[in-house]
């Protein structure tokens, strides 16, 4: 593989991980929105930095995506998909909580859908 296609494939790992990183700050402070069905404008910035960031490197991401010649939505979406829902369950604090079991059908279902998204998306 030349030097070119490393720093691409590179490129696409590190704004990945930041966009899936960014969207699931986004997905836990959004969780925090309402309190006693009053808006909380802290979490609503903080869930707004966090999917601004997010979407923002997705988009840079899919630009170098599309020079590696991965154009498909589902081949796009699966690296943010994976990144988004682990970071969801780490930031969360309860992933380490749960039964091992629980933690193995987790992980089996996200390995099940991202499966999925590769055999149809191609």
């Amino acid at each position: 593989m030349d030097t070119h296609k490393v720093v691409t494939a590179l490129l696409i790992l590190v704004l990945t991980l930041l966009s899936g990183l960014g969207d699931a700050q986004g997905f836990l402070h959004s969780a925090r929105v309402w309190a006693q069905g009053k808006p909380v404008w802290e979490e609503v910035l903080k869930a707004t930095l966090g999917y601004s960031l997010g979407i923002l490197m997705y988009w840079l991401a899919i630009r170098y995506l599309n020079q590696f010649g991965i154009t498909s939505p589902e081949m796009q979406t699966l690296g943010w998909f994976a990144v988004t829902i682990i970071g969801v369950a780490l930031f969360s604090g309860q992933f380490w909580r749960w039964q091992a079991v629980d933690r193995l059908v987790a992980i089996g279902a996200l390995a099940g859908v991202g499966w999925l998204l590769w055999r149809t998306g191609s």
